[in-house]
């Protein structure tokens, strides 16, 4: 037996271990999450039970499943409501904090002019700027979504406008030396470097939509059956 196939033997048994363990891993990535949701949901309905909890404080798991049932219809379409606002909010902070990002990466003026409002809207709980816009705004889906909007349109601004200013200097230079316009700095350099950035910036926007679009119907109280959550 050579040298080569001792290698081969020790290998062997290292290697069916580590299969092993990754195999056993992408089971628990999926079994450990369920095993773990079937156990809060039993003790979720035990606790009801020792407890003697009244259905409207906190009703029990198969009391959920049935009104889940029987008004899938109404809560499918106020589903529909409040994925409607969430989607559109979303879409239009994309726009607009795309749209503002490469405003402030062509004027350092600009961007110090404006960045300070962004930040102050941002840090502003929702909830003491919608009686202002509940005072301005009479369609009742407009003031849903620009509570919405308000909620997501910081992290993609802020996250754009860092990825356009994290470009290399030095690639920054050699665009310029061979005579790049600022048009094609942006398209070519500037932007693809910023799409990391963008991507979790929409990240964290995505579920603070949704967030919004919630928050924002509770706090403007529901109109009708099919208004939302």
């Amino acid at each position: 037996m050579t040298a080569i196939d001792d290698i081969a033997l020790k290998l062997d048994p290292e290697e069916a271990r580590r299969a092993r363990q990754e195999r056993l891993e992408r089971i628990g990535k999926w079994v450990l999450p369920l095993a773990i949701m079937v156990l809060a949901i039993w003790l979720w309905d035990r606790i009801c039970v020792w407890n003697d909890i009244p259905q409207y404080i906190l009703p029990r798991p198969g009391v959920v499943l049935q009104t889940l049932h029987s008004d899938a219809g109404l809560l499918f379409s106020s589903l529909l409501v409040t994925l409607r606002i969430t989607f559109l909010s979303l879409l239009l902070a994309v726009i607009g904090g795309v749209g503002l990002a490469v405003l402030f990466a062509q004027s350092k003026w600009v961007e110090m002019s404006f960045f300070p409002f962004a930040i102050v809207l941002q840090v502003t709980p929702i909830v003491a700027i919608f009686p202002l816009i509940n005072i301005y705004v009479n369609n009742q889906t407009v003031k849903l979504l620009l509570c919405a909007w308000i909620v997501a349109f910081f992290p993609i601004l802020s996250n754009t406008t860092l990825g356009l200013n994290s470009v290399d200097r030095n690639l920054r230079d050699l665009f310029k030396l061979n005579g790049a316009t600022r048009w094609q700095q942006l398209r070519y350099l500037r932007l693809p470097a910023a799409m990391p950035y963008f991507l979790g910036g929409l990240k964290i926007a995505g579920g603070l939509s949704l967030i919004g679009a919630v928050v924002a119907e509770f706090v403007a109280g529901a109109q009708g059956q099919s208004s939302g959550l």
